[in-house]
């Protein structure tokens, strides 16, 4: 959730960097909010994965909010799957000992 924020705190910054024609800042906060998507992304994959699912419904994520709020939310609260399926093993189940 603290990467969704700062997304939508970069956003607003880079929209009012650009009304006021300040490129340096623009262009700071424009990195930094792709940089952070990037990740965001790549850990709804892997969740995705842990779920079972594939990594195109990724892509329902980039919908802007509220939408994506909701699937980031129901990414947090969905159990995965039982055991290994598809993508790997269950990362709850362990054989450290």
């Amino acid at each position: 959730m603290f990467f969704y924020f700062v997304n939508l705190l970069c956003l607003m910054k880079a929209w009012e960097a650009y009304q006021l024609e300040a490129w340096p800042s623009f262009f700071s906060f424009s990195t930094i909010l792709i940089a952070s998507i990037v990740l965001l992304m790549i850990q709804a994959i892997r969740r995705l994965h842990d779920i079972g699912l594939d990594w195109k419904y990724s892509l329902y994520l980039l919908i802007p909010p509220p939408v994506n709020f909701v699937g980031f939310l129901w990414l947090a609260w969905k159990e995965g799957e039982e055991g290994p399926n598809k993508y790997g093993l269950d990362p709850r189940k362990t054989d450290l000992v």
